[in-house]
C-alpha cells in the first residue's frame, strides 16, 4: 500500500514539473509564429510605385 502512495506523489510531482515547464516555455514565446518568417523569405517585397 506505501508503494501506491510514493509512486502517486512521484506521478504527481512529475506531472506538475511538466505543466510549469509548459506554462513557462508558453510564456518564453517557444511557441511564437516559426512558419512564417520560413515562408516570407520565399516571395519577394512588392515594391511601391514611387510618384515623380
Amino acid at each position: 500500500m506505501n508503494i501506491i502512495v510514493i509512486l502517486i506523489s512521484i506521478s504527481f510531482t512529475l506531472a506538475l514539473l511538466f505543466l510549469g515547464i509548459f506554462v513557462w516555455s508558453m510564456k518564453s514565446g517557444q511557441y511564437d509564429d516559426t512558419y512564417g518568417p520560413s515562408v516570407r523569405i520565399l516571395f519577394e517585397d512588392k515594391k511601391e510605385k514611387s510618384s515623380k
